[in-house]
């Protein structure tokens, strides 16, 4: 059974509602809402309304009530002041994209030190139903906005294991590990459809996204630590900010380290840069990871990087995102 954060349904907001002159037309609103059939609950000062009814209230805060003193909130988040409603409601595309499941996968080369192709990460990509294009940042950004972030995630998850089966090299997963509440709960399909589909476990490498930052160490180790146990590999992405010391690397044990672009672009001619690269290789060769160096544009940076000692290189060097895997990389 899915968990509700990951069934899209719809969106309730709570309206809490301060300051004497606010709750002095509760009653008001109630009627005027209650005419909508928009209430699903009543509490105290706190008003629990559907999706629906959202603008007409607004426009009734505007037009009788002080809106300063009257917040919303949706999924239990924080309250936000009512004047930041609207964001949530115009992101309603997101519930489209994720029911009707308008995502495909690319895959990018990771190459070795040969240049010989070892695995490629899936990305996620997204359009409208009429076929326009929408990025990426920008679909996670509407998803976390409208409380839909578990849903995105698992469904790029899902659809990754499926583009997973259809190459013979290991697949790199993204995934966002504040979308997990469980990991015997929410991974439970992914393991179930890896399965299903006849998927090496260990060919899958699911790459943590940091870009979501994570402040509770101890739920991520959780989390793969079920990985782990189930046959699965794990990579720690954009290497070199909250998870850069030792003590963090150690407790996690990573199988890969990926060195964030911001690093490795003119690394080649770069000596801050250098040091950073070889401070991550030794931690990364130290905790027994296999370091990988992403976004690599030039022949020079991609060199200098693997005769220090790196052995995974990924970028435009070796090949874009494509909606097919290619078969070789050019050599450089």
């Amino acid at each position: 059974m899915n968990c509700s954060s990951c069934i899209v349904m719809d969106v309730l907001f709570e309206i809490k509602m301060e300051g004497e002159a606010n709750l002095s037309l509760l009653n008001d609103v109630i009627l005027h809402l209650n005419r909508e059939h928009g209430i699903v609950k009543f509490d105290d000062n706190i008003l629990t309304i559907k999706e629906a009814s959202v603008r007409e209230f607004v426009y009734f805060c505007n037009d009788h009530m002080e809106p300063e003193m009257v917040y919303f909130r949706i999924d239990n988040e924080d309250w936000k002041p009512i004047k930041q409603i609207n964001a949530v409601i115009d992101v309603q595309w997101i519930d489209e994209i994720i029911i009707k499941e308008l995502v495909t996968c690319y895959y990018q080369p990771i190459v070795n030190g040969n240049e010989e192709i070892y695995a490629y990460e899936l990305l996620a990509r997204f359009q409208h139903e009429d076929g326009s294009t929408l990025y990426p940042n920008e679909v996670f950004a509407a998803a976390k906005e409208r409380g839909r972030l578990y849903a995105l995630d698992r469904l790029c998850r899902m659809n990754a294991v499926k583009a997973a089966a259809r190459i013979d090299k290991k697949a790199f997963i993204n995934f966002i590990p504040t979308s997990i509440y469980s990991p015997e709960h929410c991974l439970k399909s992914t393991v179930a459809l890896a399965n299903k589909l006849n998927v090496d476990p260990s060919e899958l490498v699911f790459e943590v996204v940091e870009t979501e930052k994570v402040n509770d160490i101890d739920h991520l180790k959780k989390i793969l630590a079920y990985y782990n146990e189930k046959g699965f590999k794990y990579a720690l992405d954009d290497v070199g900010e909250g998870f850069s010391t030792t003590e963090v690397l150690a407790d996690l044990k990573p199988h890969y380290m990926k060195l964030d672009r911001q690093y490795v672009n003119g690394v080649a001619n770069d000596i801050t840069k250098q040091k950073n690269a070889l401070s991550f290789l030794e931690h990364a060769l130290m905790n027994g990871s296999t370091p990988l160096a992403e976004g690599i544009e030039v022949k020079e940076d991609f060199e200098w990087l693997q005769t220090k000692g790196y052995q995974l290189f990924q970028g435009y060097l070796f090949g874009k995102p494509s909606p097919t895997p290619i078969k070789h990389t050019k050599k450089v």
